[in-house]
C-alpha cells in the first residue's frame, strides 16, 4: 500500500512538472524562434540548480533568451554587461560610508547586482580575470564575502552567462576554475532560413509579444529537491564515471587529443542532469542515453585539448563522441 501511494505521488509530481514545463516553453516561444534544443538545455541546467554558459556569435538571441526566461519566471533578475573596466565591487557590492538616523556616519554594505535570483553575465569574457573571479564564490557557495562578513544569496540563484567565440579582441579567457562552475556550456547555432523569415516577421512590427510569469521560485526549488531525491540505477552512474575518468587518458581518444580531463563536477552534472532529463520526459529513472545526451554540454568546457588536437582541428565535441563510441564498444 505504501509503495503504491509513493508511486502515485511520483506520477502526480511528474505530471505537474510536465504541465509547468509546457506552460514555460509556450511563454518562451512567444518571443524565441527555433532554438528548441538550446531552450531545453537552459531549462534543464536551471532546474538542476546549475549555472549555464551560452556561446554563440552576436545576434542569435542569447541575451533575449535569458531576459525572456526571467520574464516567464516570478523571480528577481539582474543584468551585468561585462567590460574591461568592470570592477569586482560592481558585481558583488561594497561597503560605503552612509549617514545614520542620528546624523552620524557608519559603514553600510550596498548590495551589488549579484543579489538576485537570475544574473545575466553578458559577454562575460570581456571582463578581466580579477572581475570574473568575483563570481566564483557566488556561483559555488551561493554567498558573497565582503571584508569579514559573508552574505548569503537567496535561493534559487542562477548565473546565465554569454560569450562570443569569434571576436577575441578585448576579451579574456575564462579561468578553468570558473568554467568548471558552469553546469552546461551550450553552443547556440545559427538559425535556418525558415527561422530567419519567422524572426523578421515577428520582430519588424510595432506590437511585440507579452510574456507572463508561469513558474515561481518555490516551484523551481520543489522540482530541484524532487529530482535530487529520485533514484538512479548504479550502471548509469558507472557509465558517467567511466566517461569522465576516461577523459584522463584511460580512453584512446582522450590519450591522443587531451592534456587534461573533466573534473569530478562533471560526474555530478551528468547524474543530476540525467535524473532531471528523465523526469521531464515522463520517465522516473535516468538512463545511459540521458548521460550520452548531456555529455557534450557537460564536458566540452571541461576538457583541455593538446597540440595534436589543435593541429588536427579536432574540437572537444568530437573527442566526446569518440569516447562515447569507445565506451559503447566495451559494453
Amino acid at each position: 500500500m505504501a509503495q503504491a501511494a509513493e508511486q502515485h505521488e511520483i506520477e502526480h509530481q511528474m505530471a505537474w512538472m510536465a504541465e509547468r514545463m509546457a506552460a514555460l516553453k509556450a511563454e518562451l516561444q512567444k518571443v524565441m524562434v527555433g532554438q528548441d534544443d538550446v531552450i531545453e538545455s537552459v531549462l534543464l541546467g536551471m532546474l538542476a540548480g546549475g549555472h549555464v554558459l551560452l556561446e554563440g556569435v552576436p545576434g542569435l538571441g542569447k541575451t533575449l533568451l535569458v531576459r525572456t526566461l526571467a520574464q516567464a519566471l516570478d523571480l528577481q533578475f539582474s543584468r551585468v554587461q561585462f567590460t574591461p573596466d568592470l570592477m569586482p565591487s560592481d558585481i558583488i557590492g561594497a561597503q560605503i560610508l552612509a549617514e545614520d538616523g542620528k546624523g552620524g556616519r557608519a559603514l553600510v554594505f550596498q548590495e551589488g547586482p549579484v543579489f538576485t535570483n537570475i544574473l545575466l553575465a553578458d559577454e562575460i569574457n570581456r571582463a578581466t580575470p580579477k572581475t570574473q573571479s568575483a563570481l566564483l564564490e557566488a556561483m559555488q557557495e551561493r554567498s558573497v564575502t565582503v571584508g569579514r562578513t559573508t552574505y548569503p544569496l537567496a535561493p534559487p540563484f542562477f548565473v546565465l552567462a554569454t560569450q562570443n567565440p569569434l571576436e577575441m579582441e578585448g576579451t579574456y579567457v575564462l579561468p578553468e576554475a570558473q568554467l568548471d562552475r558552469f553546469l552546461f556550456k551550450i553552443d547556440v547555432p545559427f538559425p535556418t532560413d525558415k527561422e530567419l523569415t519567422e524572426i523578421a516577421t515577428r520582430t519588424v512590427r510595432s506590437v511585440q509579444a507579452t510574456v507572463e510569469p508561469v513558474l515561481s521560485g518555490l516551484d523551481i526549488l520543489t522540482i530541484q529537491h524532487f529530482a535530487v531525491d529520485c533514484p538512479i540505477a548504479p550502471h548509469v552512474v558507472e557509465y558517467a564515471v567511466k566517461l569522465v575518468s576516461g577523459s584522463h587518458g584511460k580512453l584512446a581518444a582522450a590519450k591522443q587529443y587531451l592534456r587534461g580531463g573533466a573534473s569530478p563536477r562533471a560526474v555530478q552534472a551528468l547524474v543530476a542532469g540525467a535524473k532531471l532529463r528523465a523526469l521531464l520526459q515522463g520517465r522516473p529513472n535516468g538512463a545511459i542515453d540521458d548521460v550520452k545526451a548531456l555529455a557534450k554540454p557537460v564536458m566540452r568546457h571541461r576538457l583541455l585539448l593538446n597540440f595534436d588536437a589543435e593541429a588536427d582541428r579536432v574540437r572537444p565535441d568530437q573527442v566526446i563522441e569518440q569516447m562515447i563510441a569507445e565506451l559503447d564498444k566495451q559494453r
